[in-house]
């Protein structure tokens, strides 16, 4: 059996890198997980984030993008127009930056913490 030395789960995820060997690359595109690691052999197939690192996601842009179209229009007092379209261009940036990384990070803190399907004991 191999060693592995400890991966901090942050690194790896904001690197896009493997969660137990932290070299090899975690995506094969921009969110579809790769087969498994080219450098320690890790399989990721049961590497699986849900829907929470769209929620995470959901909540930052959110109060990101509100509060922008706020402040462009009370505070800038730009029209209605340039305040949502900056808003809606912020928040799509914002959401594309921000939707791998955190997918990443949440494969990467499952994998650090053996974390598994629950099951009932009988």
């Amino acid at each position: 059996m191999t060693y592995y030395p400890p991966v901090s789960p942050y690194a790896a995820g904001f690197g896009g890198k493997c969660p137990r060997c932290g070299q090899g690359k975690l995506f094969d595109g921009f969110l579809k997980l790769g087969p498994a690691c080219e450098i320690c052999g890790l399989d990721y197939a049961k590497a699986d984030s849900g829907d929470g690192p769209a929620v995470f996601v959901i909540f930052i842009v959110g109060f990101v993008a509100v509060a922008l179209a706020f402040i462009a229009r009370f505070v800038w007092f730009a029209p209605i127009g340039v305040a949502l379209g900056l808003s809606i261009g912020f928040a799509t940036f914002l959401i594309l930056a921000l939707l791998r990384p955190l997918k990443a990070t949440m494969i990467a803190l499952q994998y650090a913490n053996k974390a598994e399907e629950g099951r009932v004991d009988e």
